[in-house]
């Protein structure tokens, strides 16, 4: 028994607060017997928070010091958390009424409000293309309502996030399902990819740059280091010719060579100035000697005999 106490406390939980959100670990030394999917109680920057358990992560050295788990959530915890989850509604109706009467907020949008377990704060969640000052509001809503309130500006990519809904692929969105940090995505992912950067095919539906433009961005970057670039000349089987288009997943290019187009295949090509070097070796005379006959395929020069017949 010791020894189990002692290996669990080299790793510790990692708990998530909501169903698609960041991962935060904290140790669980003094509750060894929780278990994965176990709700627990945690203190937090924003005050203290119901979590849940999914998986169970080896110490980082890094990190001096892990938050411990103050308790595993009782049922009374759950019931309390269901309650005031549902009171969310009504109070997201309230902050924009209220939101309305103070004025100043006629471009933003209010998306959500959040309780935490045991209704002791309420965070309202809003988006606007600008920076707002929200200290007015918050003195109101502080006056309307018995818990803390805490008001956040999110981004386009977050409220994407908390409302759901579908991509442009068919599918449930990214974000809502498995997602929980959101890379850094630039123009150059989808030039790299060879992906048409009209908008509406590299905009999500938060009006920012697909979320998928990063999956594969790393194995077109490896494959392209063994390709040639567009337009580059290059060595074929059928002659010199130009690179018109590169196909990563495929390790191959599409090669003009005078007026024809070849599909070649990396192992195919040949670099030019080593295709040069061959070309200019089968032009030359046979530089064999003796009686035999030619070796190389090549036409005999001047001061050459030609092979005995």
């Amino acid at each position: 028994m010791t020894e189990n106490i002692i290996e669990q406390q080299r790793t510790v939980a990692g708990v998530r607060f909501h169903k698609v959100g960041k991962l935060y670990h904290f140790d669980y030394a003094q509750f060894p017997e929780l278990q994965l999917s176990d709700h627990v109680i945690v203190e937090t920057a924003r005050g203290r928070q119901m979590g849940q358990i999914v998986s169970f992560t080896k110490v980082d050295e890094a990190v001096r010091d892990y938050k411990p788990i103050l308790r595993p959530a009782t049922p009374r915890d759950l019931t309390l958390k269901q309650h005031w989850e549902m009171q969310q509604d009504e109070a997201l109706d309230k902050c924009k009424q209220k939101a309305r009467q103070v004025g100043g907020f006629h471009e933003a949008k209010f998306i959500a409000a959040h309780y935490n377990y045991d209704g002791s704060m309420i965070t309202f969640l809003f988006t606007a293309d600008e920076k707002l000052n929200t200290g007015r509001l918050l003195h109101e809503l502080g006056r309307q309502f018995t818990a803390q309130v805490e008001i956040r500006q999110i981004g386009p990519r977050d409220v994407a996030k908390l409302l759901g809904g579908f991509g442009a692929c068919g599918e449930t969105r990214c974000c809502s399902t498995f997602l929980t940090d959101f890379s850094p995505i630039s123009i150059k992912m989808a030039k790299t990819q060879g992906i048409s950067l009209n908008p509406s095919e590299i905009t999500g539906m938060c009006g920012r740059l697909r979320c998928c433009l990063v999956y594969e961005y790393e194995q077109y970057v490896e494959a392209r280091k063994q390709l040639p670039k567009r337009n580059k000349r290059i060595g074929t089987p059928h002659g010199e010719g130009k690179v018109l288009d590169v196909h990563p997943l495929q390790d191959a290019v599409t090669v003009m060579v005078e007026d024809a187009r070849y599909f070649l295949k990396r192992e195919e090509l040949i670099p030019l100035e080593e295709w040069e070097a061959l070309q200019k070796k089968a032009s030359e005379p046979c530089t064999k000697h003796g009686d035999g006959p030619c070796e190389c395929g090549a036409k005999p020069g001047k001061n050459q005999s030609p092979p005995a017949d």
